[in-house]
């Protein structure tokens, strides 16, 4: 425990404010739109602890899609039902596509910048972490299922690159919720 660092409670409300203001910046115009001077102006800090924090433009953006994660773990981990423990198993995988549908809408621009970095960007350590999450779901709600190919199954239609070139189609995230409850009511 000594080796863990913490952090000043002036660099953490510094953090807080930066991610803040950088959410907002991409919420009225798109990760593009993402300027750390800006950034820096809306947080009332220097743009140098901006760099200093977060390296560059693409760090900063990798914190917001962290820090976003990180909230979403905690609630189907722990959180209260039904995305959280305490509901039955298809209620809960249903309240964890649901949540993990909205979240990928409300950061599409930044999930589809770190979805399409690399070939395989997309299943890193969050892809992995819902996997299992929704794998074990599927487990306890349909015994003897293949729960693995399943989970894949129900999570791809929330790969961002596709879920983007969906909806730029016309499909709602309304449509989406539908089809992922039917997939789920067919397990």
């Amino acid at each position: 425990m000594d080796a863990v660092r913490r952090e000043r409670s002036d660099a953490a409300r510094n953090r807080a404010k930066i991610l803040d203001a950088a959410a907002g910046l991409v919420a009225r115009r798109g990760v593009d739109g993402l300027s750390m001077a800006e950034v820096a102006a809306a947080a009332g800090v220097g743009v140098g602890t901006l760099y200093r924090r977060f390296g560059d433009r693409s760090g900063l953006a990798y914190a917001l899609i962290d820090e976003r994660e990180r909230e979403f773990q905690a609630a189907f981990v722990g959180g209260p039902p039904p995305l959280g423990p305490g509901a039955e198993p298809r209620e809960r995988a249903r309240a964890f596509l649901h949540a993990l549908l909205e979240r990928t809408v409300d950061q599409l621009d930044l999930l589809l910048m770190a979805e399409t970095a690399a070939p395989l960007a997309r299943f890193g350590g969050a892809y992995r972490a819902h996997h299992a999450h929704l794998a074990m779901l599927i487990a306890q709600a349909a015994p003897g299922a293949d729960a693995g190919p399943l989970a894949d199954a129900l999570l791809a239609p929330l790969a961002a690159p596709l879920l983007a070139h969906r909806l730029r189609e016309g499909l709602t995230a309304d449509r989406v919720r539908s089809a992922l409850d039917a997939l789920l009511a067919g397990l």
